[in-house]
């Protein structure tokens, strides 16, 4: 079973136990503008602030779930619905079901951090990042999955640090004097290397997150797209300043 499909079983598992299978729930989901998404930011080389990615907001009740994807979609719907999604197949599926998915975890109390930082707690949640890494791993070499540039800056600083990124905008140039390496060719050769790997959870939107479970290595998966998911995969999970 991959992991779409325990995913899918976990949340039609969920709506039974908790009586919802029966309810009239509608969940909408919008593309968020980047001042929505995460605020005013210091830097403005974030992927959702340069066009290359989206954020899913999804309301489920009183509840929010979001989801960071490069598929834009829109949805209005019950819950049967969202769980009849081509969630393997179809990457806007993918982004809907994740983003719905934070929502109901987080309305049920199953899932926190559902939704992004804004404005200077971005930094803020990187510097935590330094503190969480010394406590809990010492001084490790660290491979950062995906170009996050408060991550990639304030980490650099402080520790041996590789980055992988699969947009080609990104990737052979330096950011904040780290060359950014391509997330597919560099791949082996960056998780042999790093004692630690610190992932985006966008992954879970593109499928790529297959790639970082069970690898041998100690792996943190970042941000709020991967709340929910990480809950149910049991896969860790450290994000400081999310709401």
């Amino acid at each position: 079973m991959n992991i779409y499909d325990k995913l899918k079983d976990h949340l039609k598992n969920i709506i039974s136990e908790y009586g919802l299978s029966a309810e009239e729930i509608i969940i909408s989901s919008k593309s968020l503008s980047p001042e929505e998404a995460i605020g005013v930011t210091q830097r403005k080389d974030f992927p959702i602030l340069t066009g290359q990615e989206i954020m899913l907001e999804a309301y489920f009740k009183d509840a929010v779930g979001q989801a960071f994807t490069d598929s834009p979609a829109a949805f209005n719907g019950r819950l049967s619905d969202i769980l009849e999604l081509d969630i393997e197949n179809d990457p806007y599926a993918k982004g809907l079901f994740i983003a719905s998915l934070n929502a109901i975890m987080k309305y049920l109390g199953l899932a926190e951090g559902t939704i992004h930082c804004k404005n200077q707690e971005v930094e803020k949640c990187a510097q935590k990042f330094i503190t969480f890494i010394k406590e809990h791993y010492g001084n490790p070499k660290i491979a950062l999955i995906g170009f996050q540039p408060a991550l990639l800056d304030n980490l650099s600083k402080v520790y041996k640090l590789r980055v992988l990124d699969l947009n080609p905008d990104n990737i052979g140039k330096e950011k904040y004097g780290v060359l950014v390496e391509n997330g597919i060719t560099a791949y082996q050769d960056a998780i042999n290397w790093a004692d630690l790997i610190l992932c985006t959870g966008s992954t879970i939107c593109n499928g790529s997150v297959v790639n970082f479970i069970d690898i041998g290595k100690p792996v943190i998966f970042y941000g709020t797209t991967i709340a929910g998911a990480a809950k149910m995969l049991g896969l860790k999970r450290a994000c400081f300043c999310s709401g």
